[in-house]
């Protein structure tokens, strides 16, 4: 399966070169270190809150996962620059990613 298809399906994975073991982000079907083949992780993955903003009662964030990639989410609580939070739903809608974090 694919990451898209895992995303659509609301499952956040991160893929992995079965080779040199690197993250591979953006998400990519070869690894663009050494060209191997990528799985997906699957798992509650643990992130950390870099900077947010707000805007009418939401937040964005910008979150970095596994000291290697960051991503852009929104969160209802009040965050806090270090803070740990995990992903609670992801998915595609309109061909855009989304994700939000708890």
């Amino acid at each position: 399966m694919s990451f898209e298809t895992k995303l659509n399906d609301g499952i956040f994975c991160i893929p992995k070169c079965d080779d040199c073991k690197k993250i591979v982000w953006p998400p990519a079907d070869l690894c663009n270190h050494c060209f191997g083949n990528v799985s997906l992780k699957e798992g509650e993955f643990e992130g950390k809150i870099i900077e947010f903003s707000s805007k009418e009662n939401l937040y964005f964030c910008l979150v970095e996962f596994e000291k290697t990639f960051r991503i852009i989410a929104t969160i209802l609580k009040t965050p806090d620059v270090g803070q740990s939070v995990k992903i609670s739903k992801c998915g595609i809608i309109g061909g855009d990613y989304f994700f939000e974090v708890n």
